[in-house]
């Protein structure tokens, strides 16, 4: 018997363009393929699919072959920009910076800016690389190491708990210049989570960890 050919395969997406349970790889494909820090895995049945949907990533990413298998993640997309902020303390002395992910080349690096955190660094690093494409007419997509940030990049807002104090007014000035741009502005530039466990170190990393 061709059992190979007969026996179907459920696809989870945790984390993707579109979440959910897929019963082909070309539907599950297209939503994490160039999708950094996509979260999937293949299941031989569809109860095990529920219930590897209804539960977390991390409980099933570390299972055998035969009971859930991990696919392999895409590599990053070329062309894009890669972001990344260093901060001496929380809150600390800031700077950020974006560069080339397929060179490394840097396209712009800011600060240092006193009293900042690392998310408000990345927030602002993204944007400006968002300014960048949109002046350029580049569609390229942009990663960050940063949830909070992306997530803050979404919402058109910068969600800190940093206190403005004098020493940072600048990089609220900074804050509400990058929330004004996106506000006024649409783009079409993917924004995505830098996979380090599958891709390596960051290419704007700062190397200061």
């Amino acid at each position: 018997m061709a059992q190979g050919k007969s026996k179907s395969k459920y696809y989870v997406v945790w984390k993707g363009r579109k979440t959910g349970i897929f019963s082909s790889w070309p539907e599950a494909e297209a939503q994490v393929r160039g999708f950094a820090g996509a979260q999937f895995k293949a299941f031989d049945s569809l109860d095990e699919a529920r219930r590897a949907f209804a539960g977390e990533y991390d409980h099933y990413k570390g299972q055998k072959a035969n009971q859930g298998r991990l696919l392999e993640l895409p590599p990053p997309i070329t062309p894009s920009y890669c972001v990344d902020a260093a901060c001496s303390g929380n809150p600390g002395l800031l700077e950020y910076r974006c560069v080339d992910t397929a060179t490394g080349k840097e396209i712009f690096h800011r600060g240092p800016f006193a009293q900042g955190t690392n998310n408000v660094g990345e927030f602002l690093a993204i944007v400006e690389a968002l300014m960048l494409c949109k002046e350029k007419g580049h569609p390229w997509p942009i990663y960050s190491d940063s949830v909070n940030a992306i997530a803050w990049v979404k919402a058109k807002k910068a969600r800190t708990h940093l206190k403005r104090t004098p020493q940072n007014a600048v990089l609220f000035e900074r804050i509400a210049w990058a929330e004004d741009w996106l506000r006024s502005n649409t783009y079409c530039n993917p924004i995505l989570k830098w996979q380090t466990e599958s891709w390596g170190e960051n290419p704007a990393d700062f190397g200061r960890k």
